[in-house]
């Protein structure tokens, strides 16, 4: 059997230079659809059981984040199910996956994919609670559906918005998602019971359908960075933000959490809205709070490790945290998941994965309960 490379599934992307033998296959991460920014792959290898492959990515070293190769371990499946992690190395240029399939089809990723298929089964899944209701705030660049759930009673005082994927790429934020949607909507789970009885959550799994289905790392179909849109979104340009802030402006908003992945760090890790100008010494007693809090509920979470903070420039306001931190007065992180393993507690076998993601969302409904109390 020839050997065969494809990507023409949900979000596969890759660009095959050479594969006429397993040991010097030659490939390209792609681009971006709409923008030139190349960092997320996933594609299948098909005709190499037994051989000993070497998968050599020529142009990492001009991808958006280099620096995401260095220790990095590329992921692979053969039942799109149990992923784990394969001898990846990287020279500063050139990416390069050695590895022996032992079946004859495998598939290789940046990092466990989150289908858009599972995302419907998500949203299927969780409205069959009676606790709740998921609406249609519109639609994508593309077409496709930009739903909210509605957890909980919506007269209730205190209103929780939980986003994530504004970057498609960072599967790992849906599979949290999954995670905290389990739990909150666990009849056994008491951190669930408590917060839905004090607050009601608006939760969208995925900002960036478009992008998901593409294989983008970071942009939707309109080729726009929608973690930079919130100062002034469009219908045409960011569809997806102004739908979701229209929504947001509507219900008001006193916690907002936005969920992403972090190509360089290997850590789990908050940002939070210090640049902004005004910015008081009990907002950043509120971040340091939520962030002992999911220290206490997940060792899996830290604080030493993380983003310097940078000073204010216009950008900051167009960012999801910094602008719901600005419009509301609310307390808004973004949480940030790695791409690599967590060096806190390294798993050698599926380093940081989806398993590990959705049980951080499990842990991350006690911090949240905790700062809805302090309001």
């Amino acid at each position: 059997m020839s050997l065969k490379i494809s990507s023409g599934f949900d979000a596969g992307a890759i660009e095959v230079l050479s594969a006429t033998s397993a040991a010097a296959i030659e490939l390209n991460i792609r681009k971006d659809s709409h923008a030139a920014i190349t960092q997320w792959f996933y594609f299948r290898l098909q005709g190499a059981q037994g051989q000993a492959c070497n998968i050599a990515f020529l142009n990492a070293g001009q991808s958006a984040y280099p620096d995401g190769w260095t220790d990095y371990q590329a992921m692979a499946s053969y039942d799109r199910v149990d992923w784990f992690r394969v001898p990846t190395s990287f020279d500063g240029e050139v990416m390069t996956i050695c590895h022996t399939p032992v079946m004859d089809s495998v598939y290789y990723a940046y990092f466990e994919p989150y289908s858009w298929e599972r995302h419907l089964g998500l949203l299927d899944r969780a409205q069959l609670s009676e606790q709740v209701r998921m609406f249609d705030l519109g639609s994508t660049v593309e077409g496709r559906d930009m739903n909210v759930l509605v957890i909980g009673d919506p007269q209730a005082a205190k209103k929780v918005w939980v986003i994530a994927r504004q970057h498609p790429g960072e599967t790992m934020a849906e599979w949290l998602i999954e995670g905290m949607l389990d739990a909150l909507l666990d009849p056994a789970d008491g951190f669930g019971r408590q917060l839905l009885k004090e607050a009601v959550l608006y939760v969208v799994p995925n900002m960036n359908p478009d992008g998901s289905v593409h294989g983008n790392l970071r942009t939707n179909a309109a080729g726009a960075n929608l973690n930079r849109e919130w100062h002034a979104p469009s219908m045409a340009r960011s569809p997806e933000v102004f739908l979701v802030k229209q929504k947001m402006l509507e219900t008001g908003c006193d916690l907002f959490l936005d969920i992403h992945g972090d190509e360089g760090l290997p850590y789990v890790f908050a940002a939070g809205s210090g640049a902004l100008p005004g910015f008081t010494p009990a907002q950043a007693a509120q971040e340091q709070q939520f962030a002992d809090d999911f220290q206490m509920a997940s060792p899996d979470f830290q604080d030493v490790h993380g983003y310097a903070q940078a000073p204010y420039t216009d950008e900051v306001l167009s960012m999801g945290s910094p602008h719901a931190t600005h419009a509301f007065g609310c307390l808004a992180l973004t949480l940030e998941l790695p791409f690599k393993d967590n060096a806190n507690d390294p798993d050698p076998t599926t380093g940081w994965d989806g398993a590990r993601s959705a049980r951080l969302g499990a842990a991350m409904l006690q911090p949240m309960l905790r700062a809805l109390r302090r309001l």
